[in-house]
């Protein structure tokens, strides 16, 4: 019973970096409509980007403002690309440009840095916390925090401002929000700065607990985040969260009693088990029946 006790806090604290990556997902897809495959890429050129600076010698503090500009930087730069660039055409345009550019941000980073791994800083020299029988890392305690912290602060963003206002509009009519005079295309950059911080700050966590990083972060960060998205409905903000928290404890608890060699599957099997049950995710069943509602009255 300790260890099952003891799988789920694991669990949950290493679904806190999914989860983290599935917000950032959300807020792009729900938005504005869009599947960036690049996230996870822009991503790990942030990471990338910090780790060059702690290879020559700079401190915490620039290792992780290193990171985040990074990370907004190719996140910028594959948004003016693939989604204002082709904003007048279908959605599957924007779909496949992101996954050319995704290429291309891996193919520079392994030009750039060839070996298979690097070290990165750790973010915290805490000692492990012990309550009872149960250990917490300080590593996954401190990601933990900053899930909960963030996901009041974009709640908060999107239902208590009128940035907020503007985002919702856009996502449920753009062209209404244009004859509103709703600057879209500002919208469009707002959204893809707030989700580079946040997956700046999610690949920030996860390297600074494995101190270590490799050029296949971002396909990683990719699957990891969009199947968080999915897992929780596709549009909805908490459910991402609780989607990449439900991740983690599936994954751990398929190490724990299957074995290491079971855990992608864990994550496989539980989309799955999802799409099939419940499509519309944990906390998106509301969203899946307003859409139909709304295409039957077309």
């Amino acid at each position: 019973m300790v260890d099952f006790l003891q799988n789920i806090v694991d669990g949950v604290m290493v679904g806190s970096g999914y989860a983290l990556l599935g917000l950032g997902f959300t807020l792009i897809f729900g938005v504005m409509r869009r599947l960036n495959l690049s996230y996870g890429p822009s991503v790990m050129v942030g990471i990338f980007v910090g780790t060059w600076f702690h290879l020559r010698g700079a401190g915490l503090l620039a290792v992780i403002a290193a990171t985040l500009a990074g990370t907004v930087l190719a996140n910028v730069y594959v948004d003016r690309l693939c989604f204002w660039a082709v904003r007048q055409r279908s959605a599957i345009t924007a779909v496949v440009s992101s996954f050319v550019i995704w290429m291309q941000l891996e193919e520079a980073v392994i030009l750039v840095f060839p070996d298979r791994t690097y070290p990165f800083p750790r973010l915290t020299a805490l000692e492990p916390i012990e309550l009872g029988p149960i250990f917490f890392r300080a590593e996954y305690v401190t990601m933990f925090a900053c899930v909960a912290l963030l996901l009041a602060g974009v709640w908060l963003l999107v239902y208590r401002t009128r940035f907020g206002l503007a985002l919702r509009a856009v996502a449920q009519d753009p062209v209404a929000a244009r004859y509103m005079g709703i600057p879209l295309d500002w919208i469009g950059l707002g959204v893809a700065v707030m989700a580079a911080l946040i997956g700046g700050l999610a690949g920030l966590l996860i390297a600074g607990t494995d101190q270590l990083v490799i050029p296949k972060f971002g396909l990683w960060a990719t699957y990891k985040g969009l199947i968080a998205m999915m897992l929780g409905g596709m549009g909805s903000i908490p459910g991402a969260v609780c989607g990449g928290l439900l991740l983690g404890v599936a994954e751990i608890q398929f190490v724990w009693y299957l074995g290491a060699q079971f855990r992608d599957l864990a994550a496989y099997f539980l989309l799955f088990t999802f799409l099939v049950l419940r499509p519309g995710g944990l906390l998106g069943q509301a969203i899946v029946r307003r859409e139909l509602a709304a295409f039957r009255r077309i």
